[in-house]
Order: C-alpha cells, then structure tokens, then sequence
C-alpha cells in the first residue's frame, strides 16, 4: 500500500472507516468461504485484506488515544 493511500484512509471520517471494516470483514469471509471450496485463484487477496482491515484498526485506535 502506497502512503497516499495510507492518508486516504487518515483523512476518512470514523463512521467511514468502521463501514470499511464491515465490508472488509463480509469480503473476508467470502474469500475464506470459497477458499475452503477451492474456488479461490488469488490466494493473497486474502492476506490483503486482512492488512487492510489491521490498518483500519490502527488508524482508529490511534484517534481514540490521541
């Protein structure tokens, strides 16, 4: 992931990020569903996704404790 997008996110509002994680964690699960039906090509999407969502996490935890 490039800094820019990094501060992409930043610049998201809380409510936005939290519907980031909804759908990362709905896109996740689809990815585990159909790997474990060995339907899944990409097998880093999955690992991608979960940085993406370890991401999210960080930036919000930050904001709480600032």
């Amino acid at each position: 992931m490039k800094n820019n997008e990094i501060e992409q996110l930043k610049s998201r509002v809380d409510s936005e990020l939290l519907s980031d994680i909804k759908k990362n964690k709905d896109k996740l699960w689809g990815l585990q569903v159909d790997l474990r039906a060995g339907k899944l090509k990409n097998v880093n999407e999955v690992k991608k996704t979960k940085k993406m969502i370890a991401r999210i996490n960080t930036i919000l935890s930050e904001r709480k404790n600032n």
